[in-house]
């Protein structure tokens, strides 16, 4: 069968502009691909969470657990994907043919790519607005002396060796006693602490004695006038227009990207996908000339093997793996589905992890120079500046870029890169909610993509109004701590399952070996059986164990947004259960019968082009034909029936033949029927 095989795939490979998949189409190059999964996986993790949470667990000391579950856990999960997706050509609801039984799994990466795409967008509404207000001589959130900043304003610069305390009277702004500056009106006196000034009283007495806490002012920018932030959850508040404005502008830019499928965006990651590595470079050039950028370095990769032995760390690097490589989210699966079936999966799913964690790494250089000049300008130490989140990406780079020479151009760059960024991952999570829906219902949506993509677009913006309003960054944090936090897990841990065991390891290793002309190497197989489903199942306990309520600063949410939080955590989840239930409802037959029946693959399940299902059954040995007869008695074979939307597969009677087809149908398609007729006849 294996030798068959190879004499068939030895052939030369046609690439050329006509689509292999008729129905839904196929990349129009290969590196189309390559870009997507790149853009899609270097999304914002890569630039705001990687660097603190390498940094938090021990520096370079943390690259060790890190890189040996990314072996064991990342890229097993990741050629998972990606061979199944393009083994089947379907989306990730459709893969499941493999084992309907499960196809509750694909319904919850939708959901989950349907919220977050979501909050995502938000980001990306965050980047544009502080992208447009980059372009101007000086940047806003670079002084105390707009109408957003209040008394507590402080400009940070680098301690005098001799300064203790400092005097200013009257209403000059701003004032600089090498700890920092208060923008304050009348008599003001700042001590030496580090973290707070004593205001005294305008009237030049000492009457009014009030400690107050220093905010910079990127940090009063992205508080006070762009997020206009309420006191809590409780109070939603007005709409912000300005970030409204943005918002639209993010859908219309997502919905012209994607308004072709893979033919539009295919084209556009050329750009977003490659811009980022572009400007991290500059930004490290420039990042590393500067004054106390090797001290942040040094904070960055010194190891600290201690932390070696520290639960958390193990933890925190098994976790960040879901956060790096982007499996179980159905993005993966989706991309691959546009794949060529001879596509070389095996090398896209070693080089893709291997190239995202390097950017992560390269990252971390880029934004600890600039987090060690920010220390030495303020006179703190690394640990002090060093954030997470939004925090990193709109308030302390920020305010690291406005000390630099030119810095509206810096911002520029800096913050066109995380635009770029935000978009490609945008794009894969998009991509994977509405080409479910199509592949679902293709005879009503394929035909009008362009539009439900429009009307997508439109009510994922309208879920979204409620973001910008000056309370939405507290809904936004709940979406992001329980969303995907467990769900992700629970795909992944499933996929393993169902695929090794249910489908059967050996049968996948021939369905790839049909693909790229050799079976992947045996470590897989061991890895998919056991490895990595020991590898999440540890990852799950130690998140859970690890797990508290969600905050926002000092915030903390009342009880009923917390229960909003799991809600939202079990609405992907609960498909699996559900479907289940539903799909052996639907059966006939004793209840175990029927369970049987739905967890082998279904009649359909193999290639979707012609040429390529022809070799799959004959690739099929008597024991795996045998399912066919047993659990599909009323039909002797499945044949591709060209219809008006595309290749559907439409079962024959068992008294149908090869010479009972009408003398218009394909040559193709009569040998797959002869192909089929042996496999029955085995």
């Amino acid at each position: 069968m294996g030798d068959k095989i190879k004499r068939k795939l030895s052939l030369p490979k046609m690439v050329g502009l006509e689509d292999e998949n008729k129905v839904r189409g196929n990349w129009s190059g290969r590196l189309d691909f390559f870009l997507s999964c790149i853009g899609y996986a270097v999304g914002l993790g890569n630039i705001w969470r990687f660097p603190y949470i390498c940094y938090r667990n021990g520096g370079g000391a943390f690259l060790i657990p890190y890189c040996i579950f990314l072996l064991l856990c990342g890229m097993p999960l990741v050629f998972l994907e990606i061979a199944y997706g393009q083994f089947c050509s379907q989306s990730p609801t459709g893969v499941w043919k493999l084992s309907p039984m499960f196809k509750g799994i694909g319904w919850g990466m939708v959901i989950v790519s349907g919220i977050v795409c979501i909050y995502y967008n938000i980001i990306i509404t965050w980047t544009l607005y502080y992208l447009l207000m980059s372009f101007q001589a000086v940047l806003p959130w670079s002084h105390c002396n707009n109408d957003w900043n209040d008394e507590n304003c402080a400009l940070w610069h680098k301690r005098s060796p001799n300064a203790t305390n400092h005097t200013h009277q009257g209403p000059l702004d701003p004032l600089l006693d090498g700890a920092g500056v208060v923008r304050l009106m009348g008599n003001l006196t700042a001590n030496s602490s580090a973290s707070y000034w004593m205001h005294y009283g305008v009237d030049g007495t000492n009457s009014t004695n009030v400690t107050i806490q220093r905010e910079s002012p990127s940090e009063q920018y992205w508080q006070n006038h762009v997020l206009e932030l309420s006191e809590g959850i409780e109070n939603i508040g007005p709409i912000r227009w300005q970030l409204l404005l943005c918002l639209i502008f993010a859908w219309v830019m997502i919905f012209l990207c994607l308004c072709k499928g893979v033919k539009s965006s295919g084209k556009v990651v050329y750009v977003t996908a490659t811009f980022p590595y572009l400007v991290l470079i500059i930004l490290l050039v420039r990042g590393v000339t500067l004054p106390g950028s090797m001290e942040g370095i040094k904070y960055y990769l010194i190891p600290k093997w201690e932390k070696l032995l520290s639960f958390k760390v193990w933890a925190e690097a098994a976790g960040q793996i879901f956060y790096s490589v982007g499996a179980a989210w159905g993005a993966m699966i989706t991309f691959a589905s546009y794949n060529r079936f001879q596509n070389n999966c095996l090398r896209d799913a070693i080089i893709v992890p291997l190239l995202n964690e390097g950017t992560s790494i390269f990252a971390g250089f880029v934004i600890f120079s600039i987090i060690g000049f920010m220390a030495q300008e303020t006179g703190r130490t690394v640990d002090a500046v060093i954030t997470q989140g939004p925090g990193l990406a709109f308030v302390v780079y920020p305010g690291a870029l406005a000390k630099l020479p030119i810095s509206p151009m810096w911002a520029v760059l800096f913050f066109l890169m995380l635009l770029t960024v935000g978009v490609d991952s945008q794009f894969g999570m998009f991509e994977t909610m509405t080409s479910a829906f199509v592949d679902e219902y293709p005879h009503f949506l394929r035909k009008r993509k362009t539009l439900f993509i429009a009307a997508t677009c439109f009510v994922q913006f309208l879920l979204g109004i409620v973001i910008v309003t000056k309370g939405g960054i507290y809904i936004l944090q709940i979406m992001d701590w329980y969303s995907s936090t467990y769900s992700l897990m629970v795909f992944s841990f499933m996929e393993c399952i169902v695929v090794a065991y249910v489908y059967g390891v050996d049968r996948f290793y021939e369905d790839i070996e049909l693909m790229i002309g050799r079976k992947p190497p045996i470590l897989y197989k061991y890895s998919w059986l056991f490895v990595t489903p020991a590898v999440i199942l540890f990852i799950f306990v130690a998140t859970f164990l690890q797990h508290e309520s969600v905050t926002y600063g000092d915030y903390h949410y009342p009880a009923w947004a917390i229960v909003l939080g799991w809600l939202l955590a079990l609405c992907s989840i609960l498909p699996i259960p559900g479907i289940m239930i539903l799909k052996i409802v639907r059966e006939k037959g004793p209840i175990l019968q029927r369970i049987k029946k739905l967890c082998r693959p279904a009649v359909d399940w193999g290639p979707v082009p012609t040429k390529f299902r022809e070799q799959y059954y004959e690739s099929l040995s008597p024991a795996r034909c045998q399912w066919l007869r047993e659990f599909h008695p009323e039909m002797k074979f499945t044949v591709n029936q060209l219809e008006d939307e595309g290749i559907m597969m439409k079962p024959l009677k068992p008294n149908d033949s090869l010479h009972d087809k009408p003398a218009s149908v394909p040559h193709e398609e009569k040998a797959l029927i002869q192909g089929q007729q042996e496999c029955n006849n085995v």
